[in-house]
């Protein structure tokens, strides 16, 4: 089925055939391919781990010996004509058949460089080695599209144990010019060490006579210098006496000074903590105590002044109150001032018909003065005769006989006769 087909990066993607005079190829791509008129190949572009190993290989003195090396290749995908012979060989192909074609030819190379070399140049000249297979082998991979990264030797033997015999010749060797040098050295030592005895021992004589003459000019300099030392060291312990006295003086100073200066603080804390105080009785005690002073002084001249206007208005109204009284005793004195001289003009004018008016009036209280007594008894006791009356009739009857009398009583006491004096009025 025709469509595009894609590669990874560590992927070459080769298509040839119709529409295509040259392949076509693209690494990490995509490409249109129609499978019927074209064909579509891979190669793979990872490094390649390759061990090559020979065996039995004669070197140039004729020993055999064995050879394993590790070279990393790689098909070469930066230029087209080397991926044009890559692809030409490995098309297709598995990494382990590339592996395969490329472990044989370093092999043929390798074997061929051990052939120009010797056992001792191979064991210890590896590098060169190494450096010549890689270049052989690097010319020669390169026509096929491959490229060698990296060539080492892993390891050099032998089946007869020529590598081991020479090491011991070697051992040998080195163990004998180490057994000279030692002897030699040795001898060298012990010359070195009696030459070296006999000037330490001249050396040693010399000494001790410049040390017995520095020993005596250091007795004689050490006694000058003691009686230097210890005049300096009197004087010093006085000086020293003296400033220690001195630095004493001063500390005790300092010290007074400085509780010169922690009592004055104390004393500006404990003035800082009165005002604290007097500022607190201030706004605790004395404040509240003022505004309650204050507030009574002012409760005090409101209920004066209420007491002052309320006697005020007391008076005003008593001034008042008297003034209406005595308007009305005045206008009373005056109305019955006029009631009187109304009624003495009546009276002299009706003269006996006034006297009667006003006893008729009376008569009520006259009756109800001479009934009064009764009220006052708790138990009455009539006695008749056979022939009147009985009970409270009597009582009665009594009261009326009192009162028909009146008007008798009346005319000895004024001189006025009511009978006339009411047909009068009649009249």
């Amino acid at each position: 089925m025709a469509g595009f087909y894609t590669c990874g990066p560590n992927e070459a993607l080769i298509v040839a055939g119709c529409c295509h005079a040259k392949p076509k190829m693209v690494v990490g791509g995509r490409l249109f391919v129609i499978p019927c008129v074209q064909k579509i190949g891979r190669l793979p572009l990872n490094v390649i781990t390759t061990k090559i190993s020979t065996k039995n290989v004669y070197t140039l003195k004729g020993v055999a010996i064995n050879v394993v090396g590790t070279a990393q290749i790689k098909i070469l995908s930066s230029e087209k004509r080397y991926l044009m012979s890559a692809a030409e060989l490995f098309m297709n192909r598995s990494v382990t058949d590339i592996n395969g074609i490329c472990s044989e030819t370093l092999e043929g190379h390798q074997r061929a460089i051990m052939g120009t070399m010797t056992v001792e140049d191979i064991y210890r000249n590896r590098k060169a080695f190494s450096e010549q297979v890689f270049q052989v082998a690097a010319t020669d991979l390169a026509t096929m599209g491959i490229k060698v990264i990296s060539y080492t030797i892993n390891e050099v033997t032998d089946d007869q144990g020529y590598l081991k015999s020479l090491g011991m010749a070697r051992t040998a060797e080195v163990k004998r010019d180490a057994d000279i040098g030692s002897a030699e050295a040795k001898r060298d030592a012990g010359i070195k060490e009696a030459e070296a005895q006999e000037k330490r021992m001249a050396a040693e004589f010399e000494n001790k006579i410049e040390t017995a003459i520095a020993q005596r000019d250091y007795l004689l300099k050490k006694a000058t210098y003691d009686g230097e030392t210890q005049t300096k060291k009197a004087q010093s312990d006085m000086a020293y006496e003296l400033q220690s006295a001195k630095t004493q003086q001063r500390i005790k100073e300092e010290t007074m000074q400085i509780k010169v200066i922690e009592r004055q603080k104390q004393i500006k804390i404990q003035e800082q903590e009165i005002i604290r105080k007097q500022r607190e009785l201030e706004a605790n005690v004395i404040k509240p105590a003022e505004a309650e002073a204050y507030k009574t002084e002012k409760l005090a001249e409101a209920e004066k002044n209420k007491r002052i206007i309320d006697a005020e208005a007391q008076a005003e109204a008593i001034t008042m109150k008297a003034e209406a009284e005595a308007f009305a005793i005045e206008a009373k004195a005056k109305a019955e001032a006029e009631q009187m001289a109304k009624k003495a003009d009546a009276w002299n004018e009706y003269k006996d018909a006034a006297m009667v008016d006003m006893i008729l009036k009376q008569l009520p209280k006259i009756a109800a003065e001479v009934a009064a007594p009764l009220q006052n008894v708790n138990k009455v006791t009539l006695v008749a005769g056979p022939n009147g009356e009985v009970g409270a009739a009597k009582l009665t009857g009594e009261v009326l006989e009192i009162v028909r009398a009146l008007p008798k009583i009346i005319e000895e006491i004024t001189g006025v006769d009511m009978s006339k004096a009411m047909k009068i009025s009649q009249a």
